[in-house]
């Protein structure tokens, strides 16, 4: 395959999966390199169900092979909030911070168990296939910010793995453990296998 839409018009997270992909695609896009805009209603409880819904509206547009994800924070203590609703928790990754550590003032650093959960739709328009792939990300929630990189809740989300919040991280070292890089390497590895690169008359 030759183009990809990575159909998000946040550029850290465009940047993040494209150094990801690395070569498996010539090129890639974003949904703010067209000037007609995708409005898709995210309203399904499901993260799948919400990314397949972005990939199909937005390769059904352009024809051009999509990748959509769906992604969320759920902590324990909030019941697994915020959960399909992160990025409408605030108006901006600031105010989605805010309002998380309020919510939990008060709460013990047991209680402040989260899970980052994200799921990768590839649709295939001229196929009209798609495939999903999943990542997580088990940690905690901090008391206060960390770090100047990444975006979202990555200033608060600490990584036990490498005992640093991930804000705190390279590129690429977050890639390496993330929910949405281990859920893009998955990706990666599947377009890399034999079977999937069989010409396009085979009933796969």
């Amino acid at each position: 395959m030759k183009d990809v839409i990575i159909a998000t018009e946040n550029r850290g997270k465009f940047e993040e999966i494209r150094s990801l992909l690395g070569t498996v695609f010539e090129n890639f896009y974003s949904l703010k390199d067209f000037p007609d805009k995708v409005f898709v209603d995210e309203d399904s409880p499901l993260y799948v169900a919400n990314a397949l819904k972005k990939a199909r509206k937005t390769g059904d547009k352009f024809g051009i092979a999509t990748l959509a994800d769906d992604s969320g924070l759920e902590v324990e203590a909030l019941q697994e909030r915020p959960g399909v609703y992160s990025s409408r928790y605030g108006r901006n990754d600031d105010e989605r911070i805010v309002r998380l550590l309020a919510e939990l003032e008060g709460v013990s650093w047991e209680r402040r168990r989260a899970i980052f959960k994200a799921y990768l739709v590839l649709y295939m328009p001229e196929q009209e296939r798609y495939y999903v792939f999943y990542g997580d990300l088990k940690g905690y929630i901090g008391f206060e910010r960390h770090g100047e990189s990444g975006f979202g809740f990555d200033p608060v989300f600490y990584a036990p793995e490498l005992k640093k919040y991930l804000a705190e991280l390279s590129m690429a070292e977050k890639n390496a453990l993330s929910h949405r890089g281990k859920a893009v390497l998955a990706m990666k590895s599947f377009l890399n296998m034999d079977f999937f690169r069989r010409p396009r008359g085979l009933n796969l």
